[in-house]
């Protein structure tokens, strides 16, 4: 079987790289890279450390000799915290680094919710409130209108939220005039939430590392394994 290649650059605390190969078909590995380390709390300052291009370069070279077709940076608040515009610079620092093709987890958002043909959702975070409001000014600003959100309210550790306590956060936002649920942020645990979820609410939901690995996978040609999980289907 011939292997095909996907960069992955995430931040220094990236806890879920089991998650992201779940919805990898067998022809595709994963190249994991992480930023820098730096001991600071999840917060926007954090988030604002790790949307620089200069490290998100770095990481993107870090896995160049191994050839991906596509590099993903696999971080929400990173790539949303400096607007669209600091998507899209992320986006070319990748490029400029080597990158033949480069996505990142918030640019693969609004790409999945376009997709869907989505306008209004409920947003549904662990962060504290600052970059729980971020994510909602970034779909904003692409048009994206955010009818209801709620936050966990955490800076550490969020990799360790059991899928319980992120289901009731998203049954307690979710109101009728919302079309779907986002889900942000690459280290909350996601993957077998998505299709109960799906089913209770009777729309879709999309998460931070599902989207992630919908779109670079498409960008290398290949479909993303995720069984009844809407946004894969469609």
């Amino acid at each position: 079987m011939q292997q095909v290649g996907i960069g992955v650059v995430a931040p220094y605390d990236f806890a879920l790289d089991r998650e992201l190969w779940r919805w990898v078909p067998n022809d595709v590995s994963l190249y994991v890279t992480r930023l820098r380390y730096a001991p600071m709390p999840v917060t926007v300052d954090m988030a604002v450390h790790i949307s620089e291009p200069e490290q998100v370069v770095a990481g993107a070279a870090n896995v160049l000799a191994v050839s991906p077709l596509v590099t993903a940076y696999a971080c929400t608040s990173g790539s949303f915290v400096k607007g669209m515009a600091g998507e899209a610079a992320l986006v070319a620092a990748m490029r400029a680094a080597g990158a033949p093709a480069a996505v990142t987890t918030s640019g693969a958002m609004l790409t999945a919710l376009q997709h869907l043909g989505l306008h209004r959702v409920a947003t549904v975070t662990p962060y504290t409130a600052d970059l729980t409001i971020g994510l909602t000014s970034y779909l904003m600003e692409a048009g994206i209108e955010v009818v209801a959100t709620a936050g966990l309210g955490m800076t550490a550790r969020i990799w360790a939220v059991p899928y319980e306590t992120t289901a009731d956060l998203v049954r307690a936002t979710d109101v009728p005039e919302a079309e779907a649920i986002v889900i942000s942020c690459t280290n909350l645990p996601t993957y077998d939430l998505i299709t109960r979820l799906e089913a209770d609410l009777g729309k879709p939901v999309v998460t931070a590392n599902q989207v992630t690995m919908w779109a670079a996978l498409a960008v290398a040609g290949r479909k993303a394994v995720g069984p009844g999980q809407r946004l894969l289907e469609a």
